[in-house]
Parts: structure tokens; C-alpha cells; sequence
């Protein structure tokens, strides 16, 4: 009895089919190809006669998910094999992801491993809906995925596939499918993938370049990594208009230039930023705002002050509001970006479509100052506005009436220094440098965390009005702030909570840690 058990127990030979079989899994979503991938990968399998089986489970779309195309293959055998319809966790030959979070995400999932995994990703970004949620910089840190990869996978192959196939006037399918063929995972000749892609009758040329690109790539075992270093600043196309325009514009650049080394940059910026939100008078204003920050800065401080201020100054002056939303949406360039986007046939009718949502607040704020004051405080003439135009509307803007309609809109920007909304945001804009000056004056760090809470700021209708909610709330705690050894420090954690999360969640739980020492001590100098 004993015998017959242990004859029982003894080990099977394991089955010579299972390690022919080659498993692919490939992230992608809507819009990157994913599906002509894997019909790419399939015919090339069928060319070389391989049996092969492709499944795919969808996410969702708009970046909330990915779908994942999974593919098993193995030589044609007198029987077939029989093939697993989705991947499992350890047990990936080939992982193929379209944008480097979805190489983080197949890590995490742990389809990728060091003893089999060839893991070839693109190194660009398309970012997922959480990191856009996020009222500060929600965006993931593509470095750390990159050096995750390279411990997790047997073999990391890495670049920029989307620009690849952009500049060869492909979609990032063919730069992929060409990486995969030159990693060499795959064991198939070169003429058997492109044979692949003749076949499908469709962009032919452009996916052949854009394959050969990323074919040339994995053969050099390229692994690029995001660029580092700050940021220059963007120098603009050269002015062009009547002399004495640029007479004055060329002042305006000279009175930036001679400015100290640290804040020069940065002003040029901000000064070609104000000037083409409105006009040469609006650039001088916004250098005389800075000339009286620069007289109170210290220089031993490497004018970090003047910097910051260099910076917010100009984005406060350069808000958002109908009349800019008019003009950017009618400019010649976005059309131009829009259609380098979207690259659509050649002969093609590109058809643009604006969504506006104007609130009653928008309105009133065009309105002259005096009479948009006097129509916000009324509840009735508020309702009443907003009733007649809070309605979603649609434009067309590659048709002459609402492109005219826009445009004309875009043009009354010369009246609007006399608007509601201009008085509004230059007493704001006023009350908050007054506020950093004086908190300079006893706690320079703190004036320096003052100007940079001008960052939750920004956007258009309900994105502004919730940017404002929180900068006017993270200021009042900053009041209780004021005089404390670690005002800066907490400055800045409020403002941080602030971009955490769009309820404000986190920013009202550190209000109230603010508030409770604060409180302590009030008590502490009454005793």
C-alpha cells in the first residue's frame, strides 16, 4: 500500500508545450491603439505559424482606467494549446504599456517580475483624472516608476513613443509595435512585423516610420529618463506692430533687464504676460508694483521676495475672466495647436465646438463698475441674470457667426479696466501685497509664504470662486499666525492642505489645529 502511494506521489515530467508559450500583456487606453496593436502582434504570430489567442478587458475611459490586451501564443502543434484568458500576477513574458503610469500600475499589480518580464514602456505622460483633480500639482513622480522598473523587470526598455510617433505622423501603436520588434522578445524577423502593418491598408508610410523610430530605439536598450534642471523661461515670438508701440514695449523690456540677476527672468515673463493679457500700460503697472517690492527687499537674501512677487504679480494681473476666455479660444495658435492635436486627414473639416456656462457673475463683472456693484448686492437682479443666462451653450467656432461672436467679445478687453471685475481683482490684488509687505517687515519668510498663497488663485467661474474660498481662509489663518516663530512653516502647511484636495477637507482639519494654539496663546498673554 505504501509502495503504490509513494509510486503515486512521484513527480510528473512537466509538459515541453507550456514553455513555448509566450504571454503578452499590453496597457493602453482610449485613443493610443491599443486594439491595432494587438492585431498587429496577432497577424505578425499568424505570419510566423504561431496559434495565438487575444482577450481584452476595457477600463473606462478618459484616463480613469486602462484596458488591458492579453495575448498567448505558442507554435502550431498537432493539438492545441490551451491558452489563459488574462494574465496573472508573476506569469507575464512581454509587458507593453503606452504611458509610464501604466507601467507603474502593472508593477503594482505584479504582472511584472526580474526573472521573465520585458517590460517596454513609453516615458511620456497622459495624465490620469485624479492627478488633474488635484487643485495643486497632483501629477505622479515618473522617476520613482522609472526606478522601480528597472529593479522589477528582467529587461526595461524606455522613451518617448508618444513624440515618436507624433513627428512621423503616426499614432504611439506603431512606435510601440516597433519597440516591441526591436527588443527582440518576440522571436519574429523585422519583415514580418512591418509585413504586419502593410497589411492593415491604413497609414501605411507613417506607421512604418514611426515603427522603424521605436524599432531602432529598443535595439539600443534605450532608457530615458525626465528631464531635470528649472525651467526657462519662454522668450515668445518677436514683436511686430507700429514703431512707436514697440518703442514703448522696448522700454518696458529694459526696465526688466536691468532689474537684479535673480528676479530678471522671471519679470520678463511676468511683464510679457501682462502686457498681451491687456496692454503696454498694464506692463508698466505691473513693473511699478514690483519696483516697490524691490525697494523693501533685502539683497543678502538673494531677493527671494522680489522673485516670488515677480512671479504672483503677474498672475494676479493676468486673470481669468470673459473677455480673456473670448480672445485665447479665437486665436489663430490654438486653432493651429488643436489641429496638431487631433491631426486629422489631410483635405479633412475640422469641427470645433466651444462649451460655455456663463454664471450671472461672469455678466455683472463685465458690467461698468458702478453698475455691476449695484446689480450684485441686489438678490433679485442676481437671480434674475443668472436665470437668463446660466444655460449650457455650445459654439461652433469654426463657423463665421459664433467665431465673430467670440472674437468681438475678445476685443472689448480695452474696456476693461472700468469693469466690476477689474475693480474687484485690483482691490484683491492690493489688500494681498499690502498684507506680504507688512508681514516682511517683522518675518521675511513669512512675507515670501504670503505671496506664494497667491497660487490657490486661479481659473475660470466656479474654479476661481473655490481658489478664492480657500486663499481668503489659509489668509486668516496666517492672521493668527502673525509674530510666532513658525508662522512661515505653518503658512505654508495651510496652503499645501489647500491644494491637497478640492473639498478642502484637509485644509479645514489644519484651520483648526491653527486656531487651537492660537487660542492658547491669546490666553497666555491676557494671564
Amino acid at each position: 500500500m505504501a509502495t503504490n502511494t509513494l509510486t503515486q506521489l512521484q513527480p510528473k515530467q512537466p509538459d515541453t508545450a507550456l514553455d513555448q508559450i509566450i504571454k503578452i500583456a499590453i496597457m493602453a487606453v482610449g485613443g493610443q491603439g491599443g486594439g491595432v496593436l494587438t492585431n498587429w502582434v496577432e497577424d505578425c504570430a499568424h505570419r510566423n505559424g504561431y496559434v495565438v489567442q487575444a482577450t481584452s478587458v476595457a477600463g473606462v475611459a478618459q484616463r480613469t482606467g486602462a484596458t488591458i490586451y492579453y495575448m498567448e501564443m505558442a507554435p502550431a502543434q498537432d493539438r492545441n494549446p490551451v491558452f489563459s484568458l488574462m494574465p496573472a500576477a508573476g506569469d507575464v513574458d512581454i509587458l507593453v504599456a503606452a504611458e509610464m503610469m501604466e507601467a507603474g500600475r502593472a508593477i503594482m499589480r505584479g504582472f511584472v517580475t526580474p526573472d521573465r518580464t520585458t517590460l517596454i514602456a513609453s516615458s511620456h505622460r497622459a495624465l490620469a483624472v485624479s492627478e488633474k483633480m488635484v487643485p495643486g500639482d497632483g501629477i505622479a513622480d515618473s522617476e520613482e516608476v522609472i526606478a522601480a522598473a528597472e529593479i522589477a523587470a528582467q529587461r526595461f526598455i524606455a522613451f518617448d513613443m508618444e513624440k515618436m510617433a507624433i513627428d512621423a505622423g503616426s499614432m504611439i501603436s506603431a512606435s510601440l509595435f516597433g519597440a516591441l520588434a526591436g527588443s527582440g522578445a518576440l522571436p519574429f524577423e523585422r519583415e514580418s512585423f512591418e509585413a504586419a502593418i502593410k497589411a492593415s491598408g491604413r497609414g501605411v508610410e507613417a506607421s512604418l516610420r514611426a515603427f522603424a523610430d521605436g524599432y531602432e530605439g529598443a535595439a539600443r536598450g534605450w532608457v530615458e529618463r525626465p528631464h531635470s534642471g528649472a525651467k526657462t523661461a519662454k522668450t515668445g515670438n518677436t514683436p511686430a506692430g507700429p514703431k512707436h508701440l514697440l518703442d514703448q514695449w522696448q522700454n518696458l523690456e529694459a526696465r526688466a533687464a536691468a532689474l537684479p540677476a535673480a528676479v530678471r527672468d522671471m519679470a520678463l515673463t511676468g511683464l510679457r504676460a501682462v502686457v498681451d493679457f491687456q496692454d503696454l500700460d498694464y506692463g508698466a503697472e505691473y513693473l511699478d508694483r514690483l519696483d516697490k517690492v524691490l525697494a523693501q527687499d533685502d539683497p543678502a537674501k538673494d531677493h527671494e521676495l522680489s522673485l516670488e512677487a515677480a512671479k504672483y504679480i503677474a498672475k494676479a494681473m493676468a486673470y481669468d475672466d470673459v473677455f480673456r476666455v473670448a480672445d485665447l479660444k479665437t486665436r489663430g495658435s490654438r486653432f493651429a495647436r488643436v489641429r496638431n492635436e487631433i491631426s486629422p486627414a489631410q483635405g479633412t473639416q475640422m469641427k470645433l465646438t466651444e462649451f460655455m456656462h456663463p454664471r450671472a457673475e461672469e455678466v455683472v463683472g463685465m458690467m461698468p463698475s458702478r453698475l455691476g456693484r449695484r446689480l450684485s448686492k441686489s438678490e433679485r437682479s442676481m437671480r434674475l441674470i443668472d436665470k437668463l443666462v446660466n444655460k449650457g451653450r455650445r459654439l461652433r467656432t469654426d463657423r463665421l457667426l459664433p467665431f465673430a461672436q467670440l472674437y468681438i467679445l475678445g476685443g472689448l478687453r480695452k474696456y476693461r479696466r472700468g469693469t466690476l471685475r477689474h475693480a474687484t481683482e485690483k482691490e484683491h490684488l492690493d489688500t494681498w501685497l499690502e498684507q506680504a509687505m507688512t508681514y516682511c517687515k517683522i518675518d521675511y519668510a513669512l512675507g515670501v509664504e504670503t505671496l506664494r498663497n497667491r497660487r490657490l488663485v486661479k481659473g475660470y467661474s466656479d474654479t476661481h470662486a473655490r481658489g478664492l474660498s480657500k486663499f481668503d481662509r489659509v489668509m486668516d489663518g496666517v492672521a493668527l499666525l502673525a509674530g510666532r516663530d513658525d508662522a512661515a512653516h505653518w503658512c505654508k502647511l495651510l496652503r499645501e492642505a489647500a491644494l491637497a484636495d478640492e473639498k478642502g477637507t484637509q485644509l479645514e482639519g489644519a484651520l483648526k489645529t491653527v486656531q487651537s494654539f492660537a487660542g492658547q496663546d491669546a490666553t497666555a498673554l491676557q494671564n
